[in-house]
């Protein structure tokens, strides 16, 4: 699609939406910024879109006029892609893209795109790591928290993108085209906004559906979803197991993540030469060190940035040591599984932290993983009486209720004795106590850290 002397509305004027303005900017297009939130400062977003933006804000309803003139829309991720007058603008056969649909079009280069319920930050994280060591420019954006949009005029045909994508990002795709993709895994989440799983799950194999039959896409064998849905895939598929020896592909043999061609095995690494624990970042090990393989990236280039990398922010990243008790902070846990899997990811009796915002998930498989690991619950925020019903009826009983994180790592902390771990891992979104898990995450490292040594 030409973009020249067209009527393009970005809707949402968050992050993603002020990059997205702001790569439009220099093209020939009249640029309209909308926000369904008329509290907005039109002043504040106008000083973060830059003197290069001569486009208008608009705030509130989405009038007929603004229907009228749109010939394009760009759309945030943060915006329900089933929004009546987006669904009305769709009839019409006016085009919906996503931020990263857009910074796809304008972007060069070989593109990694990865996606998951989980897992998805840290192995983006690493995988950029590894092509970095052997890539001269190497690019890391999207859901990991740089707008896709903010770099994609500098990306050349030398340089490599890695790039986190949501199923959010990943549903108003068209061209979106990476050499190598990964789905990580697929639990439920996020079904206040996809409405079933169904749509979730296509909403994540996106990623692959502009594949050709050359190019791969990295998947974990031990996901039974994954497994019935790679039958749908025109790629090459590189599989990856924690549990089991696979013909070909990766997969842990004891404490060795080993690789197999179908001809040999080659280990590649010891998971304690890294500085990430639990089976769940083994995984997150093995879907970067294919993508690094189907880079054709030397082996001793791959284990040198494995050794070198450091547990991304948010997530079971170990926060301090105070009185002989070590504390993580995992607020990037905001669903079960991801939550199950700092859990599992405990080796020592952990007071957990838990409860936030009610997307509207089951807590029996997550509560199920505490028998032996969790010896006391600190509950908070909306999702508090849920989740405790439901470990009270499964036969969890050593529950405290708190109103904030300050009240949260003081209660750890009096029930705490030296041996323990205390772990925020919230199982739930952020939303109504904190701006986002970012926010939450840093509170509760700022209060553990001034706790008495």
């Amino acid at each position: 699609m030409v973009l020249k002397d067209k009527n393009i509305i970005v809707v949402g004027a968050g992050k993603s939406g002020i990059s997205a303005s702001k790569l439009l900017s220099g093209e020939d297009v009249t640029i309209t910024l909308y926000d369904g939130n008329e509290k907005l400062d039109k002043d504040e977003l106008r000083s973060k879109l830059g003197e290069g933006f001569h486009g208008d804000i608009v705030t509130g309803p989405f009038t007929k006029e603004l229907e009228e003139k749109a010939e394009l829309i760009i759309l945030s991720p943060g915006v329900p892609a089933d929004l009546d007058f987006l669904n009305r603008l769709r009839e019409a056969g006016v085009p919906i893209w996503g931020e990263v649909e857009l910074a796809y079009r304008f972007a060069s280069g070989r593109l990694i795109a990865i996606t998951g319920t989980n897992g998805k930050t840290t192995t983006t994280a690493l995988t950029g790591e590894i092509m970095k060591l052997h890539f001269a420019k190497t690019f890391v954006v999207g859901n990991i928290g740089t707008p896709y949009t903010d770099f994609a005029k500098e990306m050349t045909e030398e340089s490599v993108t890695v790039a986190e994508m949501s199923s959010f990002q990943l549903e108003s795709i068209e061209e979106f085209h990476p050499c190598v993709s990964m789905i990580l895994n697929i639990t439920p989440d996020h079904l206040n906004r996809h409405h079933t799983m169904e749509a979730y799950v296509e909403a994540k194999f996106n990623i692959a559906k502009n594949q050709t039959p050359g190019e791969v896409c990295v998947l974990n064998y031990e996901d039974m979803r994954l497994r019935e849905w790679a039958e749908k895939l025109h790629t090459k598929i590189f599989w990856f197991s924690s549990t089991r020896i696979l013909r070909r592909g990766l997969y842990l043999v004891g404490d060795n993540i080993v690789f197999n061609d179908g001809m040999r095995e080659e280990t590649v690494i010891n998971v304690h030469e890294m500085n990430i624990i639990g089976r769940h970042n083994y995984e997150n090990a093995m879907a970067a060190i294919a993508a690094g393989i189907s880079m054709k990236i030397p082996m001793d280039t791959i284990r040198e940035a494995l050794r070198n990398f450091v547990a991304v922010e948010h997530r079971i990243e170990y926060t301090a040591t105070k009185q002989g008790v070590i504390y993580y902070n995992d607020s990037k846990g905001t669903n079960p599984d991801a939550s199950i899997q700092a859990v599992k990811a405990m080796s020592r009796p952990t007071i957990l932290i838990g409860g936030g915002y009610d997307k509207g998930s089951d807590y029996e498989e997550w509560i199920a993983t505490f028998d032996g690991k969790v010896k006391l619950l600190l509950l908070m925020g909306q999702t508090a009486d849920k989740i405790e019903e439901t470990a009270r009826r499964m036969g969890f009983q050593a529950i405290l209720r708190v109103n904030s994180m300050q009240e949260a790592v003081e209660t750890a902390a009096a029930n705490a004795v030296s041996g323990d771990a205390v772990l925020l891992s919230p199982c739930c979104a952020s939303w109504g106590m904190f701006k986002n898990y970012e926010e939450r995450g840093e509170i509760f490292k700022a209060l553990v850290r001034a706790l008495p040594d």
